[in-house]
């Protein structure tokens, strides 16, 4: 498949997994970094709510601010006043054209390193089931780490195999799962998650079509 294409579909699921974040939470902003392997910034690589006209592309030492602990200590957080957290980078924060009072934050773990961030500015105060937010986002960061694990495995498969990764106990089977816990107790969260799951079905579908081993 033609990285370009790969990095759209990429792109697309990422962008899906935000706005469900922003709508579970009832939050001004999620966002999802990700490391970059050769200068080590974390990258904007997808923005819902504030922020989203302008930050993706945008970076920041790797050590910067709360998603900079999250990354070095691999653990989940939740501060409810960011003025009395030492480990907030207010400077970073004005720089985007937003400060928040409140972030949330996990990391995203694969093969056992963390690759980079999801993060929740300024959630609401909605009820959300009987799952406290901290085991919500963590829950969120999987499917990330997970779609974009789907991504890298796709690019590498034969057609028949992409198949059997799109089975119940394939990787789209763990999003599903997953996504099937989330609180959809009103029609947006419903949508973003309907929509999450269609796009993960849509990128097995674009990389089946486009897979070497498909045309066989």
């Amino acid at each position: 498949m033609p990285v370009g294409n790969a990095d759209v579909t990429e792109r697309s699921l990422l962008q899906s997994i935000v706005e469900v974040a922003r709508s579970v939470f009832g939050a001004a902003a999620a966002s999802v970094f990700l490391l970059d392997a050769e200068t080590g910034d974390l990258v904007f690589e997808a923005v819902a709510g504030e922020g989203e006209d302008q930050l993706v592309g945008s970076r920041f030492p790797s050590g910067t601010g709360l998603a900079g602990w999250v990354v070095m200590s691999g653990q989940p957080l939740l501060v409810d006043d960011v003025t009395k957290n030492l480990q907030f980078a207010r400077d970073a924060a004005e720089s985007t054209g937003y400060v928040p009072s409140s972030i949330m934050a996990a990391p995203l773990i694969r093969n056992g390193e963390c690759i980079g961030v999801l993060e929740v500015l300024d959630r609401g105060s909605r009820p959300r089931g009987d799952l406290s937010d901290v085991d919500l986002i963590g829950m969120l960061a999987t499917e990330v780490a997970l779609g974009l694990e789907l991504v890298v495995k796709l690019r590498w498969l034969t057609g028949a195999q992409q198949a059997a990764t799109a089975g119940s106990d394939g990787d789209l089977g763990v999003l599903s799962r997953i996504a099937a816990r989330l609180p959809a107790a009103t029609d947006p969260v419903a949508s973003t998650v309907s929509r999450l799951l269609a796009t993960a079905d849509d990128l097995l579908a674009g990389e089946s079509a486009a897979s070497p081993g498909a045309l066989r």
